[in-house]
């Protein structure tokens, strides 16, 4: 993943965790030097403090061909990277953990452990992804959401979807989160079903099924993120050209919108799973140590949240 020009939107993020003392973080199966060095970061700069839970030995190894102190750290001992995954999420469930974190797994194993009907993280909320996106030419952090768990969201999972981001945005210190919700046009036709699903959303905001948020759609992206734009379309809306969370019509939108800002707009993202008992820092080995940063600073706040308000 490309570096981002520091443009400060994720350093005031890091400058609302100053003074907040660091949060108890399940990382599941570092055995990879980005994976380790990513925790051990965090845990310099105060925002995690972090429980290595995977194969004691491997951890030792990666730590010392890669020159990471870990005399700090407690390692919880795990046979693999299944038996990590359960283990974090088991700690968690003890309540020795406010926060968990993937390693070097791959994802569907850490959320496997998480989704399980058994032993799992499981709320009444439908679980989604965020990317808190760091773009260059915006001119504050936007939420980029559903890009990489929901397929093909009901109008249902998206009202999950979308209220999981607004108090994600809340806790981050956003009084009331504007809230684009995309489509490839601005009118509503039932031959566009994303259109229909964004009309209902907006409706059901105003009855108070979703909360906190001021919700507009549906939106084209560029009256979304253009006020200018929406101007020209005739189109009068509060949240027109200055959105902090831009809701995809599918997980392929999403996805591809992401990844358009990451490779074109040079943006860093940190990638955060909600609607789960604790919120869920998913890192890749492609981030930034920025991003990375980023990524534990927004859990820390969101797990201070909660604190606040369970």
């Amino acid at each position: 993943m490309q570096t981002a020009i520091g443009t400060g939107k994720y350093e005031r993020l890091l400058a609302r965790c100053e003074g907040l003392a660091p949060v108890p973080t399940a990382v599941a199966h570092p055995c990879e030097a980005s994976a380790l060095e990513g925790a051990v970061e965090a845990a310099q700069r105060g925002l995690i403090t972090p429980l290595l839970v995977g194969p004691a030995a491997r951890i030792a190894d990666v730590a010392e061909s890669s020159a990471i102190d870990l005399s700090k750290f407690e390692i919880v001992d795990a046979p693999h990277s299944h038996g990590a995954a359960a283990k974090a999420v088991e700690l968690v469930k003890q309540g020795k953990a406010e926060i968990l974190m993937k390693g070097s797994l791959h994802t569907d194993e850490l959320m496997s452990a998480i989704v399980s009907r058994e032993g799992g993280l499981r709320t009444g909320r439908r679980i989604s992804h965020v990317f808190i996106m760091d773009v260059p030419t915006y001119h504050k952090v936007l939420i980029v959401t559903d890009a990489a768990i929901n397929i093909a969201p009901t109008l249902e999972d998206k009202v999950d979807i979308c209220q999981n981001a607004i108090d994600l945005a809340i806790s981050l210190g956003l009084a009331r989160p504007k809230v684009a919700i995309l489509a490839a046009v601005e009118t509503v036709t039932s031959k566009m079903p994303a259109t229909l699903d964004a009309a209902a959303l907006c409706k059901m905001a105003e009855r108070g099924q979703i909360t906190g948020g001021l919700l507009d759609g549906p939106l084209a992206f560029d009256n979304a993120i253009s006020s200018q734009a929406a101007e020209t379309k005739g189109i009068k809306s509060a949240v027109a050209g200055d959105p902090d969370i831009l809701l995809a019509p599918d997980l392929e939108a999403g996805n591809i919108l992401a990844k358009q800002l990451t490779f074109l707009a040079n943006a860093d993202s940190a990638g955060m799973v909600l609607g789960a008992k604790v919120p869920v820092i998913l890192t890749s080995r492609a981030d930034s140590v920025r991003s990375r940063i980023a990524s534990c600073a927004v859990a820390k706040l969101v797990a201070y949240a909660r604190r606040a308000k369970p």
